[in-house]
């Protein structure tokens, strides 16, 4: 049987472990040689040779212009072009409004934002070039649907995301260009112990109190997996979404209605 996305050439950033590595698996299972970019090489490399043949580590930096291109390079040099890109690398932090500090605000608009943006970018110079269009994904978040009160520069980036896509959507579908985003709610990992120290410490709860009572405040009743969101980096990378411009789409289990 042949997969939705066979012979394809993907790219996903910040794929080395959690969610980015699920899609990176699913792309591989759906047919598609992935590049897994990191900025952790060595972390990226245990990555690609756990997946397989199919998958391949690139060094990447979001936030170095020479780093963008390298990646973008490496593709190319390795599969003739690129398909598909899933802007999955961004970074997560909290604050009160009276404790949110320059140096956190712009390391996350550094990563979430202009990483984001300007990786995009230099894929589309790439797809444009080779004429065969392509599929751009961003991982926005429902925290960019609605400001939280301790996190304002986070939401505040997703949004960005959010924006971004429509004004890409609109701008490259000519090129053949389909961007879209998804919307991830709350998903559970190895980052969510960060997160969930960051509430423990600003709402004085126990370690792990935040997270369960997130998880059970989803209306499907659990947090989500990263394998929750796999089904959608699929459909939206196939032939199926060619009619899908500039759209973000929740998959939060029923948190956020838009």
């Amino acid at each position: 049987m042949t997969g939705r996305l066979q012979g394809k050439s993907a790219l996903i950033t910040g794929s080395a472990r959690g969610i980015g590595r699920a899609f990176a698996e699913a792309y591989v299972r759906e047919g598609a040689t992935v590049a897994i970019a990191d900025i952790d090489f060595a972390r990226a490399s245990r990555t690609a040779s756990e997946i397989g043949e199919a998958a391949y580590a690139v060094k990447l930096d979001v936030t170095d212009q020479a780093s963008i291109d390298a990646a973008i390079r490496a593709v190319e040099d390795k599969n003739g072009g690129l398909d598909i890109l899933i802007n999955n690398a961004a970074l997560f932090d909290l604050a009160p409004i009276v404790e949110i500090t320059r140096e956190s605000y712009d390391r996350l608009f550094s990563i979430n934002v202009a990483g984001s943006l300007f990786i995009l970018q230099a894929a589309a110079k790439s797809m444009i070039a080779r004429g065969k269009g392509g599929k751009i994904i961003n991982m926005a978040s429902q925290a960019g649907r609605r400001g939280e009160a301790l996190v304002a520069v986070y939401c505040a980036t997703k949004a960005a995301i959010i924006s971004i896509t429509q004004s890409a959507g609109l701008d490259l579908i000519k090129h053949g260009i389909n961007v879209n985003a998804i919307a991830p709610g709350v998903v559970d990992g190895e980052h969510w112990d960060h997160v969930d120290a960051l509430f423990a410490k600003h709402e004085n709860r126990a370690l792990g109190e935040k997270k369960k009572l997130v998880g059970e405040s989803v209306p499907f009743g659990r947090m989500g997996r990263a394998e929750d969101l796999t089904g959608m980096a699929i459909f939206l990378a196939s032939p199926d979404a060619d009619y899908i411009v500039a759209q973000t789409y929740n998959v939060d289990g029923g948190n956020w209605m838009s």
